[in-house]
């Protein structure tokens, strides 16, 4: 009895945990983000009062606009997230339009909040994603018009233009505020910077290496 009292309490607390893990789903019709309160913030931003809402709350015009790819690494994101539209607030879900130029790049980054679903609008796009340690497999795949792709919440994904000309696609993603990782940047450009000792010995390369990537950051 003292056996199975334990096993059926043990049951419980892991389905409580799994039930407070995730996102509840909301309690009212909207919640549009009232982004001038100073009230605590709970996952997501505090609502503006529902008697004051309007179309433009949930309304973005742009997404046609082709983003400016003239960067060093020759990608842009257009973001259609709470930012953009305060609607979204506590809705779960968001877009992103992506231009690449030829052989532009969206660098190596993560999503910590978002899965990540992928469309090909135009041109050919090389995508991937790295599972967790300690596999690390490397899963990718050459994408055409039309094609879509994956990308699990956390893991570190990216996506190259490998067309003749320039490629854009369209993201969904499983939060209104799905935030983004740059690996690169994180680790060479963090503020104040990851001392170069540190980021010797994990690459394995001289400090000079280090200096060097941490200055274009």
């Amino acid at each position: 009895m003292a056996n199975q009292m334990l096993l059926l309490t043990t049951l419980l607390a892991v389905t409580c945990a799994l039930v407070i893990a995730f996102e509840p789903s909301p309690l009212q019709d909207f919640c549009v983000a009232d982004t001038t309160s100073s009230a605590t913030r709970v996952n997501g931003l505090p609502c503006l009062d529902s008697k004051l809402a309007q179309a433009e709350h949930f309304f973005f015009s742009g997404l046609h606009i082709p983003g400016n790819t003239s960067n060093p690494v020759g990608g842009k994101v257009t973001p259609v997230n709470v930012v953009q539209i305060p609607g979204l607030n506590t809705l779960g879900i968001s877009l992103a339009r992506i231009d690449y130029a030829k052989w532009g790049v969206i660098p190596p980054h993560t999503h910590p909040r978002a899965t990540e679903i992928l469309t090909v609008l135009e041109g050919s796009l090389y995508v991937g994603f790295v599972t967790s340690n300690p596999d690390n497999k490397l899963i990718s795949k050459v994408l055409y018009k039309g094609d879509v792709f994956v990308f699990p919440v956390g893991l570190v994904h990216f996506q190259q233009n490998v067309g003749n000309g320039n490629a854009i696609s369209l993201s969904s993603l499983s939060s209104q505020n799905p935030g983004v990782n740059t690996i690169a940047n994180a680790v060479f450009g963090a503020n104040p910077s990851i001392p170069d000792d540190v980021l010797a010995k994990s690459f394995q390369v001289d400090k000079s290496v280090i200096s060097s990537l941490q200055a274009k950051f």
